[in-house]
This record gives C-alpha cells, sequence and structure tokens, in this order.
C-alpha cells in the first residue's frame, strides 16, 4: 500500500476554509467522484475548516487521498488545533451542541457524511478530527463517536500522515504497508536531505519492500541496500508483526525512530548505524513481544524523538492516524519532510 504525502493548510481566517474545499473538491474529482459524493466531501472540508477559524488555536488541516482495503479511493481530511480542546466529545457529536452561539450542527454533520469517523481531543490542548469521505454515500453512524475503518487489511490497523519539507512539493520520505489476517509489515524510508532526490531513494526503498514485504526485515534491507546506490540513499526501517506468535521483529538502518507502546511500557526498537545505498554493516533482526495492546510507532527525523503518549493514555484507543496526526502536531519540526504510521491489532 503505497500512499500520498498530505497537504497541509493553514485554517486561522475566515478565508482560508475556502482554500481547504477547493482542494478537497479537486481531489474527490480526481478520484472520479461523482457531484453527489463530490458534494459531501465539499460539505466536510467546510465544517471543519469552520470549526477551527470559530473555537481553534492555530488551527490547520491535512488532505490527501487514501485507498482502503477493498481498493476504493477516499479523501481523507485531518483537522489538527492547539487548543483549547474539547471538554465533552460525546455531546459535540450530538445536533444542538455550540459553544459558540451556532446552530451545533457542524462536528455532528461531519460525522454522518464521512465514511470514517474519530475524533480525540485533550483540553486545554489541541483536538484531531479525522473524516474520510467515500464516493459511496455512508451508512447510517454507529452510535459510538468513533467508526474507525481500517487502511490496511484485516488483522491491523494501520494510518500515518506524512508531510513534505516547506517550500518542498515532493515529499523525501515514504512509507508503505502490507497486512493480511495474521501478518502485518511497514517500511519507513527517509531519503538524505529532501526534495525530488531524496524522494527517489525514499520510493526505491517502498518499491523494494513491495516486491516482498513479509520476508524478514533483514533480508528486505539486503535488496533495499544495492537498489539505493544509485541514489542519495536513505534511512530505512522494517517491522513485521506476526499476530498468530505475538511477536515483531524489526530491523532498521538511519534515524528512523521506532518504538513499542502498550500503556504500561515504552520500547525503543534500535537500528544501527549507517545509510541503505551508501554504508550498511551486517544487519541484525530483533524480536520484540505484540502483545494484543501494543502500538506501533515509526517516523522519521521531521519529528522530535523525546516524545511521550504518556500524559494521553486514551489516545493510544484511537485510530492509527489520529495517533500519528497527535504526533505531528505536537512534535514535528516543522523544517524537515515528516511521516509517522502508526500500526495497532483490529479490536473485534
Amino acid at each position: 500500500m503505497p500512499a500520498a504525502p498530505h497537504r497541509a493548510f493553514e485554517v486561522r481566517d475566515g478565508s482560508q476554509p475556502g482554500e481547504v474545499r477547493r482542494a478537497a473538491v479537486q481531489v474527490a474529482r480526481q478520484l472520479g467522484f461523482d457531484e453527489v459524493a463530490t458534494g459531501r466531501v465539499a460539505l466536510v472540508a467546510t465544517e471543519l475548516g469552520s470549526n477551527l477559524v470559530k473555537h481553534a488555536r492555530e488551527g490547520r488541516m491535512l488532505l490527501a487521498p487514501v485507498q482502503a482495503n477493498d481498493g476504493a479511493w477516499m479523501v481523507e481530511l485531518i483537522s489538527l488545533d492547539s487548543g483549547p480542546g474539547i471538554a465533552d466529545v460525546r455531546a459535540c457529536l450530538e445536533d444542538g451542541f455550540s459553544t459558540g452561539g451556532t446552530a451545533g450542527t457542524g462536528i455532528g454533520a461531519v460525522r454522518r457524511l464521512a465514511a470514517s469517523f474519530d475524533l480525540f481531543s485533550q483540553p486545554p490542548g489541541g483536538t484531531v478530527i479525522l473524516a474520510r469521505v467515500a464516493a459511496a454515500a455512508p451508512a447510517v453512524a454507529a452510535a459510538a463517536p468513533a467508526d474507525p475503518a481500517p487502511v490496511a487489511a484485516n488483522g491491523c490497523l494501520v494510518g500515518a500522515v506524512a508531510l513534505c519539507a516547506p517550500g518542498e512539493t515532493v515529499c523525501g520520505d515514504a512509507w508503505r504497508a502490507s497486512s493480511d489476517a495474521s501478518r502485518a509489515a511497514v517500511m519507513v524510508a527517509d531519503g538524505l536531505g529532501h526534495g525530488p532526490h531524496a524522494a527517489e531513494a525514499s520510493e526505491t526503498a517502498t518499491a523494494v519492500f513491495g516486491d516482498d514485504p513479509f520476508g524478514l526485515p533483514s533480508q528486505v534491507l539486503g535488496r533495499v541496500h544495492p537498489a539505493l546506490k544509485a541514489t542519495r540513499g536513505a534511512a530505512v526501517a522494517l517491522a513485521r508483526i506476526d499476530l498468530e506468535d505475538e511477536s515483531i521483529v524489526f530491523a532498521g538502518v538511519g534515524n528512523v525512530s521506532a518504538r513499542i507502546i502498550t500503556g504500561v511500557e515504552d520500547r525503543t526498537l534500535v537500528s544501527q548505524n549507517g545509510t541503505a545505498g551508501l554504508q550498511i554493516r551486517s544487519v541484525q533482526d530483533v524480536r520484540h513481544a505484540w502483545t494484543a495492546h501494543s502500538l506501533l510507532v515509526m517516523h522519521s527525523d521531521g519529528i522530535a524523538g523525546r516524545w511521550s503518549l504518556a500524559e494521553v493514555p486514551t489516545l493510544l484507543q484511537q485510530h492509527p492516524v489520529v495517533v500519528a496526526a497527535w504526533l505531528l502536531n505536537n512534535h514535528g519540526r516543522a523544517r524537515d519532510d515528516a511521516t509517522v504510521v502508526v500500526v495497532r491489532r483490529r479490536q473485534l
């Protein structure tokens, strides 16, 4: 499952939601959405953007096409802000709820229009809202506040956010994931520098991964290294999760970070020094336990490494895209390409 980077839009005044809406409509049309589905995309973009202008500090929205497990494309919209947060998430999803003197139908309407929806807020900090709009009309919304649909298939949920470095039109990072009923595999590659040459390196790495995603990570890296010799090289990390024996095998070179978080443990997965395509030593696979409540987080160095989810423990229960967006919003360096990929077991 290759993925496109997100486009980011600042949303701090009344003129900016319109820019987001126009960009989202363009993506929907490129995906072949009909006028009714495109209208749903426009409404979701407008409601989320207007909500940021009315209620939030330092609001922005992320936009990207994403592909569901059945191959259908959706328009993904992510709303991010730095506060003041939502005190009662369930209440804000009910029509008629408002803290700003409005009709109070915005977030509830977004939830009804989206094929997949999730929301996390931590007062007095920020809020992340995920809405994916599909070409087909959504089913009736469930009673729960979140309806997390997977990007990857079957046994695990995989979600990510990726942004280009400021001033760039292509992302020097790349990620890819594959999943079936009993396994999941993920690669994150960070090409040296940023811009087109960095993108060439990282995309070459993920293409090699796509040929055999469930191979041992060390063996996949063994094929990535010579494939990147004609490029400027990349930091690369891979993880393979086996749900049946509850294990995760990891290997990496360079400064792509990886951690397993369970709520009671936060374990760093260590990569060796080197750069794929330039110089690496013999790569070793390292095996760790993967419990039912484990969360795998992998990210490029566009995210500061000293972060903790201890102060937001309920975030671990959210859609992986929401977790990734929270980390990006609160710990992104804002001067480099930034990619965060999150994997957790599907909750049955």
